[in-house]
């Protein structure tokens, strides 16, 4: 059955994982296709003998999210032996130790046809001695050396699709032992962020491997040389003949506000981009400390993932009718929205809003929010402003019901500590009808604001918070069997603490007797404790 071969841990009690261990999942390894473990401890547990994972004969893919540098090592010259796993999936939660070590396990796997990573710091790595790899589907996500782009691309005959999320040029590294190039006839989807990278270097690898491309897309910051229209056009002409789709953002953060954005429109408004159906505009910001200025392709190509702007299309005598954007689930509020906008979002169930606080004078915020998108069907909720008004985010959770996960920063409850009994009532409807499980804030939680989070979202399993030194009373209060507050809880993740508390919480609950069986693990300057 579906059950047996398709095991996805993630939101889950340690008691519960214990009893679904032992019944479901050992008795079951030779069946299993499928395996996702979301949880660093239970990875841990899973590959604390790491030669077990022979016994999964029928893996086709694995995906191990928020894992350690220590057990990736520890079990991935078992994976070697599995020859029908074909899609690896890895989120390190720690700094790993090299780069160069993932990559030439990873490569070593000879099913191999999709790979994801993501990691956290800046590494270099040069390729120079590795073997071609069947890779079909590339994803990295973090920091990846463009030094070492050219050779990674040489490693990859069969690539079809390559996705880098962070491709950074580092003036202090050079590549070395450069590589023969190779055709890459299989790749037609490429989706890169250039950091900081030249175009007369980025367009050495277009001439060199993306001849067979048909989707391009790009976010590019700083280097004002990629507004070029017709170097653009030459580009594509004789390089990218098959190009069917061009996507591009281009981002700066200039000193004055350029007025040859104008120019630049006028670049790419010729037949050649009109018969091709590839329209741009821009966006800028002037600000106190510095600018920001957008140029952007405004046909969304069934992005999953949009970046929302303040809409100028009427100073371009731009006039378009309401659409319907239906590809894009995750969409970012970056500008400020305008009455009657003429976007909308039908099928966005993850919402973050990083905009300035200033667009929260008056009601229209929220007002004009409905109007993008159906709030009754969010699932996810990010709010990327240190001085979001918490009643702003009462309104906001009295329009999400469905709403599973929350993130804001605790400066938002900056008015709790004298006024708790005023918003408790205010919560109400909040209280009884919230189905948030997973809280994440930002910033240094007092302990009555944790007393009112605890109290507001009653459903919770999962949360994060900074705390203001005081860790032996936050524990004890959210491990209390007295007023039970917090009955669902069972995992909490403290960033950024000293390493000392590690010791202080063990203490702790062994000396109140707060729990009898729990993992407790200290990751990357965080806390965490499941049970």
């Amino acid at each position: 059955s579906n059950i047996l071969t398709k095991i996805n841990i993630s939101t889950i009690s340690k008691s519960n994982f214990e009893d679904y261990y032992h019944n479901i999942l050992i008795p079951n390894q030779s069946q299993i296709n499928f395996l996702r473990l979301s949880n660093p401890c239970v990875a841990e547990i899973i590959f604390a003998e790491p030669h077990l994972i022979l016994n999964f004969i029928r893996l086709e893919t694995i995906i191990l999210d928020n894992v350690q540098d220590k057990n990736f090592n520890k079990f991935f010259d078992y994976l070697i032996c599995l020859t029908t796993l074909h899609a690896i999936t890895i989120s390190f939660l720690e700094h790993i130790s090299s780069l160069d070590i993932i990559f030439s396990q990873i490569f070593r796997l000879s099913t191999l046809k999709y790979c994801k990573i993501e990691y956290q710091q800046l590494l270099f790595i040069d390729f120079t001695n590795y073997d071609s790899s069947p890779i079909e589907y590339l994803i990295i996500n973090g920091r990846f050396s463009f030094s070492a782009f050219h050779n990674l691309l040489c490693c990859l005959p069969k690539l079809q699709h390559l996705s880098i999320n962070y491709l950074y040029k580092h003036d202090g590294y050079q590549e070395r032992n450069k590589l023969s190039s190779i055709q890459l006839k299989y790749l037609k989807h490429v989706s890169l962020k250039l950091y900081y990278v030249h175009f007369d270097e980025f367009e050495k690898i277009i001439k060199e491997f993306f001849y067979h491309i048909q989707i391009l897309r790009l976010t590019i910051v700083w280097d004002g040389t990629y507004l070029d229209g017709k170097r653009w056009q030459q580009l594509i002409l004789f390089h990218m003949s098959y190009l069917r789709i061009f996507d591009i953002n281009h981002h700066d953060f200039p000193d004055k506000i350029d007025l040859r954005y104008h120019d630049i429109i006028n670049q790419f408004n010729s037949s050649f981009w009109n018969e091709k159906k590839w329209f741009f505009t821009y966006y800028y910001e002037p600000k106190h400390h510095c600018n920001f200025e957008t140029f952007y392709s405004i046909v969304p190509y069934r992005r999953k993932d949009y970046m929302y702007y303040t809409e100028i299309d009427e100073k371009l005598g731009l006039h378009h009718q309401r659409e319907n954007f239906k590809s894009v689930k995750h969409l970012y509020i970056a500008g400020k929205i305008k009455p009657n906008c003429r976007n909308y979002f039908s099928n966005v169930n993850q919402l973050t809003i990083g905009y300035n606080v200033e667009m929260l004078d008056d009601d229209s915020f929220i007002t004009n929010l409905k109007c993008m998108i159906p709030l009754k069907q969010l699932t996810k909720l990010v709010i990327n402003l240190r001085r979001f008004p918490f009643e702003e985010i009462i309104k906001l959770l009295c329009l999400t019901p469905n709403l599973h996960t929350l993130q804001f920063d605790e400066y938002s409850l900056q008015e709790i500590d004298s006024n708790f009994t005023k918003y408790k009532i205010l919560l109400q409807y909040i209280l009884k009808k919230n189905k948030i499980e997973n809280l994440v804030l930002t910033g240094r939680c007092s302990l009555n604001k944790i007393r009112f989070i605890v109290c507001v979202f009653s459903k919770l399993k999962y949360l994060k918070i900074g705390i203001n030194r005081k860790i032996s009373s936050i524990i004890q209060y959210l491990l209390s069997k007295t007023h039970n507050q917090a009955q669902h809880l069972f995992y909490l993740c403290i960033s950024t603490v000293p390493k000392v508390y590690l010791k202080e919480t063990k203490d702790l609950i062994k000396l109140e007797n707060l729990l009898d069986n729990y993992s407790i693990e200290f990751i990357n300057e965080d806390l965490h404790l499941w049970w």
